[in-house]
């Protein structure tokens, strides 16, 4: 795959009210504007929130309840998207009843969706912290690209573009996961001409093996990047030694990137098995939206 072959002409945004979503649905509003892309809004019911439709007298009875909740909800998530609407976006609603994280993967798969944008959540610290639990089985399970964005302390002016790339960060640890992801990062970077800076990250790297393991690592990376057929964009490659979650993190607040794009898993054993550990972390971080690419 290369980045030429990288397109967004679908945009999922699963929406539950929440300040989260609120800036996820303005982050899909505009790079659905920018990709002129077809923008989706979805709200999932879950039927377990209504523990008194399991005591309804007759199926007909409650067929008659979910279309009410059904209805109620599908006049939120437009009144949603009435107090949020930006640019000359029109989304289409979804409105569904089910788990949200299964309903969301469902249409997305069915409707070829190209990106999915939603919010997170949770309290810092890696220990203490848990993503919502919708949107971490959708970033593990997902066969598209989904851009977790975090609740920034920085808001965006209504009259400005949301989505304002300039400083990119894209991570590869030489692994075939991280390949897809360096063709969206070109991709993406060459779109909004922003300045997107390679890092590879040594971990467990000896003293007298430091420099040796250092420059190998830059001439990859060199490597990596002359490989590119096109480049509409600006690279830099950057090798840093230490626990790779921590050093992106760092060189994102660093560089006060706007984008951190990675793979959904690494390339060692212990990523494989648990969500990409290193991936996990970065978004839990909320440093930045994190867009994460599926092998």
């Amino acid at each position: 795959m290369s980045h030429a072959e990288v397109a967004i002409e679908r945009i999922l945004c699963p929406v539950d009210f929440s300040k989260f979503s609120v800036l996820a649905f303005s982050y899909a509003s505009s790079l659905a504007h920018h990709f002129h892309a077809k923008l989706f809004a979805q709200y999932v019911i879950e039927m377990e929130q209504y523990p008194s439709a399991d005591f309804a007298p007759s199926a007909d009875t409650y067929d008659e309840f979910c279309a009410t909740i059904l209805c109620q909800g599908e006049a939120r998530l437009r009144a949603f998207i009435q107090a949020h609407r930006q640019f000359d976006v029109d989304p289409q609603c979804i409105c569904s009843k089910g788990r949200p994280a299964d309903s969301i993967l469902c249409f997305a798969k069915q409707k070829a969706i190209s990106l999915i944008v939603m919010g997170t959540h949770g309290y810092r610290g890696f220990e203490r912290l848990m993503l919502g639990s919708a949107t971490e089985k959708v970033l593990r399970m997902a066969q598209c690209p989904v851009l977790a964005v975090p609740k920034l302390h920085r808001e965006s002016e209504a009259s400005k573009d949301v989505v304002d790339l300039r400083r990119i960060v894209a991570c590869t640890d030489f692994s075939k996961y991280s390949e897809r992801a360096l063709h969206h990062a070109i991709f993406v970077a060459g779109e909004y001409k922003a300045d997107l800076t390679l890092v590879h990250v040594l971990e467990d790297v000896s003293t007298p093996g430091c420099v040796e393991d250092t420059t190998t690592a830059y001439k990859r990376l060199d490597e990596l990047v002359y490989a590119q057929e096109k480049l509409n964009c600006k690279i830099t490659t950057a090798v840093t030694i230490g626990r790779s979650y921590r050093e992106i993190c760092r060189l994102a607040r660093d560089n006060r990137a706007e984008l951190v794009i990675m793979a959904v898993h690494g390339g060692n054993s212990l990523d494989r098995a648990i969500f990409g550990s290193t991936t996990y972390r970065v978004i839990q971080s909320g440093t930045c939206p994190v867009l994460t690419i599926p092998a």
